[in-house]
């Protein structure tokens, strides 16, 4: 255990709420003595070379008492405009029924924490929780071991959830910081299809820190659209943690939008085990200030006949950092696979900087793949080209950043979704850059 993972376990330990060990012991004691073993990262470790997240804890954090309980808050300012959704609210960490609306669902559909479910459903969270999540990270880990609030999705066979679920964080970090952990355990089986939105958002200006797991467990034949949005304008810290397991036939569609936040870790881990799947994962970040955005990626192709295409892009202003991890994995049985990963960056002034790494490991002979990344400037010939015809430089810096930009929202199939984050893009890239 380093000093740094010593010293924060011992403070958190040391307060008195939550009794982490109430609900789940065997399953958080794990992931407590996993933590204890590998330590919170530090500059020499590979994985978050780039994102010294455990320096800031140590600087920043009081973990000792550092839980606490939302005031009154309202959701109708933080909600994005995207038609009518199921809506599940967490506060500092826990759930906010008398916020959440859930009314309306599809039948058998079932949306619960892990502490209300009945004896049934508690069985199969027991028998799913924790299978896919990988407690080698070390903030997957904090999260086993001190999740506050964990949601379970069920989405029986051959039904269609016809509005999105939203699933909104509010922070209320008006009075004092906030740590918070949640959990969010998804399954979608055979023929059912499910969207998810997530979204996150502060009020106050004391530092925040959450980890957010996901575990999400498409069947046969059935389709997950899963959308990300990291907009928050608070002193925000957070990493998450999602995991995707696909099986024959499956369809998953994954766009991360980062907007704001002072580090924001993003860990997506998709496990293709099965045959005829097509799996599409786009990202764009759009930076400025101090803010360092960390995406790491793996798409492990399991089994043959399946595809998945990657494309992660980046604008980069002032001081901002941008980190792209991207691994491929393709295993000695999945031949025929179909896989691609793209990361292209611009850099908008000197001091921003991109530290990007694709990777693709193949075991297979018989497959299409392909990885790249590219790093560069914004076209000054362009640039020109525009302002010749009479456009001003402002606006004709916008079109092409938003040009570069556009392509990565084709993941995303619902329009009043997609028209929300054009709104969101062309408002940033008119504003800050």
């Amino acid at each position: 255990m380093t000093t740094a993972t010593e010293s924060i376990l011992k403070e958190i330990l040391a307060s008195s709420t939550p009794a982490y060990f109430e609900d789940g012991k065997e399953a958080r004691k794990k992931a407590f003595d996993q933590l204890s073993e590998i330590g919170l990262p530090t500059s020499k470790s590979e994985e978050y070379r780039f994102t010294p997240i455990t320096k800031v804890l140590e600087k920043k954090f009081t973990w000792t008492g550092s839980y606490p309980a939302s005031s009154a808050v309202s959701v109708d300012f933080y909600l994005p405009t995207i038609g009518d959704t199921h809506l599940i609210v967490f506060t500092n960490g826990r759930f906010a029924k008398h916020l959440s609306q859930l009314e309306g669902l599809e039948a058998n559909v079932v949306v619960s924490t892990f502490e209300e479910a009945d004896s049934k459903t508690r069985s199969v969270i027991q028998s799913l929780l924790g299978t896919m999540s990988k407690t080698e990270d070390a903030f997957a880990a904090m999260n086993g071991a001190f999740y506050q609030e964990g949601i379970f999705v069920h989405v029986p066979a051959n039904t269609q959830v016809a509005k999105p679920i939203l699933v909104l964080h509010i922070n209320d970090a008006q009075e004092k910081q906030v740590i918070a952990h949640t959990r969010l355990l998804v399954s979608i089986e055979k023929g059912s299809s499910l969207s998810i939105i997530e979204k996150s958002d502060s009020l106050g200006t004391q530092p925040c820190f959450r980890t957010f797991t996901e575990e999400m467990i498409v069947a046969e034949n059935a389709t997950l659209d899963y959308c990300k949005i990291q907009n928050d304008s608070g002193a925000v810290h957070q990493v998450s943690n999602t995991f995707i397991a696909q099986a024959d036939s499956s369809r998953v569609n994954t766009f991360t939008l980062t907007l704001n936040g002072q580090i924001i870790r993003n860990n997506l881990t998709i496990q293709i085990n099965g045959e005829q799947c097509e799996s599409h994962f786009n990202g764009l970040y759009l930076v400025n200030g101090n803010t360092l955005v960390d995406n790491h990626t793996v798409v492990d192709h399991q089994k043959p006949n399946s595809f998945s295409n990657e494309m992660y892009k980046g604008i980069m202003d002032d001081q901002s950092k941008g980190v792209f991890n991207g691994k491929i994995y393709v295993r000695p049985h999945a031949q025929k696979t179909n896989a691609f990963q793209s990361n292209r960056n611009i850099l908008m002034s000197e001091n921003a900087t991109i530290n990007t790494k694709p990777q693709l490991e193949i075991w297979a002979d018989d497959v299409k793949c392909s990885h790249g990344c590219t790093t560069g400037q914004l076209d000054e010939e362009a640039l020109f080209y525009l302002q010749a015809r009479g456009i001003p430089y402002a606006s004709a810096k916008a079109m092409l950043l938003y040009a570069f930009a556009l392509d990565v929202l084709t993941v995303v199939k619902n329009e009043k979704l997609k028209a929300y984050l054009d709104q969101l893009i062309s408002e940033r890239l008119h504003k800050n850059f």
